[in-house]
């Protein structure tokens, strides 16, 4: 693994939204992050098999053991700068810089560093959600927010992460950043910590989406904001039946960027024919009959409103 002054860790969950991990990577850069990313099946904090405690205690402990090593060398490395540069000035010396970091996007993968993975391994390093670092960081990432956004836009917030990160009110402050992009509060928060975990519970998500349609006319909003990746794919089924957009936060830092980008998770969940969406380029490259299996019952499942 790179020996790099962080890493961007996106976890195992990466399959449906590639551009908005591409585009967090590429802010990171922009504002001057060195962060190597990390994920995949290699990569994982076990939660998808959380059902199964020792199989997640598997993943966990070798995702974590992966990190060990690249903590290990990233403080090897700076030790070995500190020891070249005793006879270099104090003024040339490099400033000292603070432990390893490893930034999240997956709020599963971040509550998990604090809730069992860190607590069975030694973590050696600090971690820190991606919207932190953008934060930290926003004297740099404002003057890269150029092209003028004009929308009213409304963010889906829940009550679970936000004791975590207070996502609920740095994601609004960034986005507030944007010329011409106008954020409106309402009292509504979703339960859960993000959209995942009400789409089991019988009624909930429904429930949760149309109190968040209705703060949306309240308000006089036409762009509902997401926040995590779960709640995006949960969302996105508004944008064709209730005439609204619906982006990741990420989407819309990007747009005022000036970068461009393709929420294809989107376009297949809105088309009428989704395997035509996806296209037989794509439908070969991963094999038809896995994605007529995997991939369209979720594309085409009920809308909860």
């Amino acid at each position: 693994m790179a020996v790099t002054e962080a890493l961007f860790w996106y976890g195992c969950n990466m399959t449906r939204h590639g551009e908005i991990i591409r585009l967090a990577a590429r802010m990171l850069e922009a504002v001057g992050v060195g962060a190597a990313p990390v994920g995949g099946p290699g990569a994982c904090c076990g939660s998808p098999k959380e059902s199964t405690p020792r199989i997640a205690e598997g993943m966990a402990n070798r995702t974590m053991e992966k990190f060990g090593k690249w903590a290990s060398g990233v403080r090897s490395a700076e030790g070995g700068a500190a020891k070249g540069g005793e006879h270099r000035s104090r003024e040339s010396a490099a400033a000292p810089k603070g432990p390893p970091s490893v930034i999240t996007w997956c709020p599963s993968c971040h509550m998990n560093l604090d809730d069992f993975m860190g607590r069975t391994k030694e973590k050696g390093f600090d971690h820190r959600h991606l919207s932190e670092a953008l934060w930290e960081r926003r004297a740099a990432l404002a003057p890269l927010l150029t092209k003028r956004v004009a929308t009213r836009f409304l963010v889906d917030r829940h009550m679970g992460f936000h004791a975590e990160v207070p996502v609920n009110h740095i994601i609004p402050a960034l986005l507030g950043m944007i010329p011409g992009a106008e954020h409106v509060d309402h009292g509504h928060r979703g339960g859960s910590y993000m959209c995942f975990g009400l789409a089991n519970v019988p009624g909930a998500l429904g429930a949760h989406q149309r109190a968040l349609l209705a703060a949306m006319h309240e308000t006089g909003a036409d762009t509902l904001v997401t926040i995590f990746h779960s709640c995006h794919r949960e969302l996105v089924g508004l944008e064709r039946d209730h005439g609204i957009r619906v982006v990741n936060w990420v989407h819309l830092l990007a747009e005022s960027m000036g970068w461009d980008y393709s929420d294809d998770y989107k376009q297949w969940r809105n088309a009428e024919d989704p395997l035509a969406a996806i296209g037989p380029e794509r439908l070969a490259a991963a094999g038809e009959a896995a994605v007529r299996k995997l991939v369209l019952p979720e594309l085409t499942r009920p809308r909860p409103v």
